[in-house]
C-alpha cells in the first residue's frame, strides 16, 4: 500500500488554553480510526444514533457529533466520529479533518480524550495509527475490535499485555454486536478521571520505517496463532477475491447481483405496497363522505390525500432497497465492486476516488458532490462533480417504479432489468460524459485509488433496518413539506379558474332521468368525466402545460405530462403526486370490466384529450429516459454552484444533462413507434 507524504515533520502542535465554556461543557471524545474497522458501527452503538457510512476509505467527509452515557449518574460525553484516516499526517482531506479537530482548530474544539478502533485481525497497520496518537498528548483508549473474527482465524490476543505496551486501556469489542460497549464506556470514564498514564514514546511520526518496527513488535508481543502479524486471510477469501475482483467475472457478478437486488425489490414490496394504497383509499373516501362538498374537501381528498398517496405508495421499495444494499455494504462485497469499478473509471478519466461519491449520488447528489472535497485534484473533483447528478438517485425511485409497472405489469422480472437498466444508463452517461469532459473542459490525468479491502462479515440486519428506518424517514419528512405543498399548488392550479358547465355534460344528466340504472350510472360517469377534462384543460395548469407542451411534443407528451415534467424540476419524485392530482377525475374501465382504483391504476388508465391512452409503451419508454438522464433538481445545481465557486459550471450540467434527456427521450419515443409500440 502507497501512503501520501507527510503534511508536516513534526507531532501535533500544542493546542490554545481551554477557555472557561468549554470546561464547562460536557466532555468530547474523538473516534479515530482506520477506514473499515467498524468505527462507524461502535458510534452508533455508544451514542445510539442511526449514523451510517459506506465501508470504503474516505467517504465520512463531515464529523458527526452523538451524546453517549457513561454509566455512572448522570454522566455524558459528547462523541465526534472522525473521517477514516490510516495517518494523521498523511496530506489527505481525511487526515486534516482528523488533525483539526485533535488541535482544536476551526468549528471543533479540541476533545478530551480519543477512542481509536483497531482492526483485530489486521493490528500492524492499525497500530501506525495508534503510534501518531501516542503522541498527541491526549487521553486515549484502544478499541480492539472484530475479536471475534480474530478468534475463528486462529489468532489469540492478549489485551493486557497490549494495553501494557501503549500505555493505555485496551478493549475488546463487537461492534457489530455491541459486545464490550459496556467496559469501553467505563474505560472512558476512568481515562477522563484518572491520572495520567505512563506511556511509553513511540517512534517520530514521520518517520515511517521506524514507526513501521515498532508497530511489528507490539502486534508480535501482543498476538498469537498461525498469522500472527499479517491480516490472516485464508483461502476461501482468497477465491472469493479472485471471482469478485476479475475484470470480467467481477462484473459480470456485479451485474448480476444489482439485478437479483432490483427483482428482490419489486416482489417483496408488492403487498406493503397495496396495503398502503387501501389505507388512503378509504382515507379518501371517508374524507368525502365526512366534509361537506366544497373547495375544502376537493382540496383534502383530491390535492393532500391523492398527491401523498401517490408518493407514499413507493415508501416500500424505497426502504427495501436501501436494506438490502447496507446488507451488501456490510458483507464487504461493495468494496470489491469499488476495486472493479476503479478499473473502469480510470478509463473514462474519473480517479478511482470518484467511486465514493458517484456511489453516494445513488442517494442523493448532493451529499455526493460534497464528499467530491476528498478528491485531491481539482481536475478530477470538477469532472466529478460535473458527472454525479448522472448517478439515480433515490427521488427518481418513485418515477422509476411507476413507469417500470407501468411497462411491465405483473412481471416483476423484467421490471426490476428495466429498474436496473435505469441505473445502467446513468452510470453509462456519467462516464461518457466524463470523458468528454476530460478531453475538453478540464483536460489531465486522473490519479490512482488506493483502497484497503475490508473483511468478509455476517450482515448486520439491526443496522441495515437503522439505515433503512432512516431513509425511509427522510423520504416521509420530504413528502410532508415539499411534496405536500407542491401538490396543494397543483391542486389550486389545475383546479381554478372555474370553467362554465359544459354543454354536452348537462345534456348527459338530463338524459339520466329517462335511462335505466345501468345506463344512467354510466351516462353520469361520463358527465363527470367530460366536466374533470374540460376543467382541468382551461385552469391555470392546463394552460400552462398547452403553452409549453410544443417543446416536449416530439417526446410523445401531451399537456398533462408536460405540466408533471414541469413540476419534477422542483423535486423530481413529485412527478408521481402531480399525475395523481391531475388524473383524479379519470376513472375509466379497465380491460377486465373492474373500475381502476388505487394511484397506480388510475394513471395507468389516464386518456388524452383525443381520448388516447397517456402512457403508451412508447411515450413510457421515452419518460423513463428522460428521467434517468435530466438534470431536475434546484438544490443540486446550488451545491454545485457553491462547490465550484462558478455558475457557469451550474448552467453547463442544467443544459448539457437536460439537453441530452431530450435527445435521447426523443430517440427512444421515435424508434419504438417506428417498432410499432405506439
Amino acid at each position: 500500500m502507497s501512503l501520501a507524504s507527510p503534511a508536516s515533520p513534526s507531532a501535533l502542535p500544542e493546542p490554545p488554553p481551554r477557555t472557561a465554556q468549554e470546561a464547562d461543557a460536557a466532555p468530547r471524545i474523538a473516534l479515530v480510526g482506520n477506514p473499515n474497522t467498524g468505527k462507524t458501527t461502535l458510534f452508533n452503538r455508544l451514542c445510539g444514533l442511526r449514523a451510517k457510512t459506506a465501508n470504503f476509505p474516505g467517504t465520512t467527509t463531515d464529523a458527526r457529533i452523538g451524546r453517549c452515557a457513561l454509566g455512572e449518574g448522570d454522566s455524558v460525553a459528547e462523541v465526534i466520529d472522525l473521517p477514516g484516516t490510516y495517518r494523521i499526517h498523511l496530506e489527505a482531506p481525511e487526515a486534516r479533518v482528523c488533525r483539526d479537530v485533535l488541535h482544536g482548530e476551526g468549528l471543533y474544539r479540541r476533545p478530551d480524550a480519543v477512542v481509536v478502533v483497531i482492526d483485530a485481525t489486521n493490528l500492524t497497520r492499525n497500530l501506525y495509527l495508534v503510534g501518531e496518537l501516542l503522541a498527541a498528548d491526549l487521553p486515549l483508549v484502544v478499541a480492539l475490535n472484530m475479536v471475534d473474527i480474530a478468534q475463528r482465524r486462529g489468532l489469540s490476543l492478549d489485551a493486557a499485555e497490549l494495553g501494557e505496551r501503549l500505555g493505555c486501556s485496551v478493549v475488546p469489542v463487537v461492534a457489530r454486536r455491541g459486545q464490550g460497549v459496556r467496559r469501553l464506556r467505563d474505560a472512558i470514564r476512568q481515562a477522563l478521571t484518572g491520572p495520567p498514564s505512563n506511556r511509553p514514546q513511540p517512534p517520530e511520526a514521520t518517520d515511517f520505517r521506524s514507526l513501521a518496527a515498532w508497530a511489528d513488535e507490539v502486534a508480535e508481543r501482543s498476538v498469537g496463532g498461525e498469522d500472527a502479524v499479517g491480516s490472516a486471510a485464508d483461502s476461501v477469501t482468497e477465491r472469493l477475491d479472485q471471482a469478485f475482483t476479475h475484470p470480467l467475472l467481477g462484473v459480470a457478478v456485479f451485474a448480476l447481483v444489482m439485478g437479483g437486488l432490483f427483482w428482490t425489490v419489486f416482489s417483496l414490496a408488492t403487498i406493503p405496497m397495496d396495503l398502503i394504497e387501501l389505507t388512503f383509499e378509504v382515507l379518501g373516501g371517508w374524507v368525502g363522505a365526512t366534509i361537506p362538498a366544497g373547495a375544502l374537501r376537493d382540496l383534502l381528498s383530491e390535492g393532500v390525500i391523492g398527491g401523498i398517496a401517490g408518493t407514499v405508495v413507493f415508501l416500500p421499495q424505497i426502504c427495501l432497497l436501501f436494506f438490502l444494499i447496507s446488507l451488501l455494504e456490510d458483507t464487504g462485497y461493495l468494496a470489491r465492486a469499488a476495486f472493479v469499478m476503479d478499473r473502469v473509471l480510470s478509463r473514462f478519466g474519473l480517479p478511482g476516488q470518484a467511486f465514493v461519491p458517484l456511489l453516494s449520488s445513488h442517494a442523493c447528489a448532493i451529499p455526493g458532490i460534497l464528499s467530491t472535497r476528498l478528491i485531491p485534484g481539482h481536475r478530477d473533483r470538477l469532472a466529478t462533480i460535473l458527472v454525479a447528478p448522472f448517478m439515480s438517485c433515490s427521488a427518481r425511485l418513485p418515477v422509476y417504479v411507476l413507469l417500470t409497472s407501468l411497462l411491465f405489469e405483473g412481471r416483476p422480472l423484467l421490471a426490476g432489468l428495466a429498474f436496473a437498466g435505469c441505473y445502467l444508463l446513468g452510470a453509462v452517461m456519467a462516464l461518457v460524459s466524463a470523458l468528454i469532459a476530460r478531453r475538453s473542459l478540464v483536460e489531465g490525468r486522473s490519479r490512482p485509488m488506493v483502497l484497503e479491502l475490508p473483511s468478509y462479515k455476517m450482515p448486520s440486519l439491526r443496522t441495515a433496518a437503522y439505515v433503512a428506518l432512516h431513509q425511509g424517514k427522510n423520504f416521509l419528512e420530504k413528502a410532508g413539506t415539499v411534496i405536500v405543498g407542491i401538490c396543494v399548488v397543483m391542486w389550486w392550479l389545475s383546479a381554478y379558474p372555474v370553467s362554465p358547465p359544459l354543454e354536452e355534460a348537462v345534456e348527459l344528466r338530463r338524459q339520466v332521468a329517462t335511462a335505466s340504472p345501468a345506463e344512467a350510472e354510466e351516462l353520469e360517469d361520463r358527465a363527470n368525466f367530460l366536466e374533470s377534462r374540460h376543467a382541468q384543460a382551461n385552469s391555470f395548469a392546463g394552460r400552462l402545460g398547452r403553452t409549453v407542451q410544443p417543446v416536449f411534443a416530439p417526446l410523445g407528451y401531451d399537456w398533462q405530462l408536460t405540466v408533471g415534467v414541469l413540476t419534477s424540476f422542483l423535486a423530481r419524485e413529485v412527478f408521481v403526486s402531480t399525475m395523481a392530482v391531475l388524473l383524479v377525475g379519470e376513472e375509466v374501465d379497465l380491460e377486465d370490466g373492474e373500475r381502476a382504483g388505487g394511484v397506480i391504476a388510475r394513471i395507468r388508465s389516464a386518456v388524452r384529450d383525443d381520448g388516447t391512452p397517456v402512457f403508451t409503451i412508447a411515450t413510457a419508454a421515452s419518460l423513463l429516459v428522460f428521467f434517468v438522464l435530466a438534470m431536475q433538481c434546484l438544490p443540486t445545481l446550488v451545491v454545485t454552484r457553491r462547490e465550484t465557486g462558478a455558475w457557469r459550471w451550474a448552467g453547463l450540467q442544467l443544459v448539457y444533462m437536460t439537453s441530452a434527456a431530450w435527445v435521447f427521450a426523443f430517440v427512444t419515443y421515435n424508434g419504438l413507434r417506428l417498432l410499432g409500440f405506439s
